[in-house]
């Protein structure tokens, strides 16, 4: 596997909505989060055995929530899809922009311009190999 995309509408919710009694509301959330992966996988990629960077983009529109805090319904959503375990996610990145604000977006992929003329919040989620684990930049 080199790269794995898909988007997801949005908003996300968080792995704190468990201590809110709102447990029922994150795994709606990672099913939801799950069927959308699935919509993008094709037969042809291949579930990654090795080690994994995940890179998360919230598009938001008026509320924003931590980004620490949507990373781990996510996260475990894709495992035995994307990778075989969240173990072998060695590298994240994690956004927030607000979908109003003024940014500039290079190497746009179809999957990511799908997001945008959806005209509302969402996700785009990336997995793609780890880098070199020798060599920090």
């Amino acid at each position: 596997m080199t790269r794995f995309e898909f988007i997801v509408d949005g908003p996300p919710v968080s792995q704190q909505a468990r201590n809110r009694g709102k447990g029922n509301r994150l795994q709606d959330w990672k099913t939801t989060v799950r069927q959308e992966a699935e919509k993008y996988w094709s037969s042809e990629q291949k579930t990654a055995t090795g080690l994994v960077m995940l890179q998360i983009t919230y598009f938001y529109d008026s509320v924003e929530i931590d980004v620490d805090n949507i990373v781990k319904p996510i996260q475990d959503a894709i495992i035995g899809l994307a990778y075989v375990d969240d173990k072998q996610v060695s590298d994240l990145l994690v956004r927030k922009r607000n979908l109003s604000g003024n940014f500039k977006v290079e190497d746009m992929t179809s999957i990511l311009a799908q997001g945008f003329d959806r005209g509302k919040e969402f996700l785009h989620i990336v997995v793609i190999d780890a880098p070199d684990q020798e060599v920090l930049t």
